[in-house]
């Protein structure tokens, strides 16, 4: 529609497609829920930094392979109604993305899944045939992937939004022209949004960004 002013929607994955973190479902099929626990406490008493937490995440599906991946996240816990979502946004206009810290196969199964147009991800998979290797070092890093994303689309940051719950997406929503809280849990991340929406149906993010006006001068 002409008045529907995003022409690129970026949403953020665990805890924002999913209920709850995605990783701990692929840690309880994996028999490694005491490695998510502890990083992922770690993690929120900040005695971790991104980095190590996602490395610790990722090679939660050490010696998998992907198609056993895309089983549990086919199982995961999500809300409802992304496909539908993705859908009434693409026949405004938007151009729909996955901004997230995931892995390149967990991002390319979300995308082909629900009809998401472009994916940014951490990159660095290393496979044996289809057998997931453990990682190495891994750099998190959401805005070199929301740079890729505005350039391919070819839009201007102030015609993007951001959807997501984490730290990582807070620090993203002052860089474009809006950013939306979904289902967050952090005080900073909710203080950082234009919007703070709690819902289990993803469509009601449509007429939340169709009211939503691009205020800001990104950074």
């Amino acid at each position: 529609m002409a008045d529907f002013r995003w022409r690129l929607v970026t949403f953020d994955i665990d805890g924002t497609l999913t209920r709850g973190h995605g990783w701990r479902t692929i840690a309880v099929h994996t028999g490694r829920l005491p490695a998510f626990e502890a990083t992922d406490a770690r993690y929120r008493r900040r005695e971790v930094g991104e980095d190590a937490h996602l490395r610790a995440l990722l090679n939660l599906a050490k010696g998998h392979t992907t198609a056993e991946i895309a089983q549990i996240l086919e199982a995961t816990p999500k809300v409802a109604h992304i496909a539908d979502a993705v859908r009434a946004l693409r026949r405004r206009g938007s151009r729909v993305a996955l901004l997230s810290h995931n892995p390149d196969y967990v991002c390319d199964w979300y995308r082909r899944r629900f009809g998401f147009d472009d994916a940014e991800g951490t990159p660095g998979t290393r496979l044996r045939g289809p057998t997931i290797l453990p990682y190495g070092r891994v750099h998190a890093d959401k805005g070199a992937g929301l740079a890729r994303l505005l350039a391919r689309a070819g839009v201007a940051p102030t015609e993007a939004v951001h959807v997501g719950d984490g730290r990582a997406d807070a620090r993203i929503f002052p860089r474009l022209g809006g950013g939306i809280a979904l289902n967050s849990r952090l005080p900073e991340v909710r203080a950082a949004a234009d919007a703070v929406l709690e819902t289990d149906d993803l469509r009601k993010i449509v007429p939340v960004l169709a009211r939503l006006v691009p205020h800001r001068s990104p950074i």
